[in-house]
């Protein structure tokens, strides 16, 4: 029940959130608001793979 949560909330983040990556984004440059959308991805990506 839970995986099935994550992955459908990591197919929103992937739908509405901005890719960093494609932007390349310089973490060391990245403003708090960035990298706390870097770190909610990270969570739930890595929740959705359990």
């Amino acid at each position: 029940m839970k995986n099935k949560f994550y992955k459908f909330i990591a197919k929103l983040n992937k739908a509405l959130l901005p890719s960093y990556s494609k932007q390349r984004l310089d973490l060391s440059k990245a403003s708090k608001l960035q990298m706390a959308i870097i770190g909610w991805g990270y969570f739930i990506t890595t929740k959705a793979l359990d």
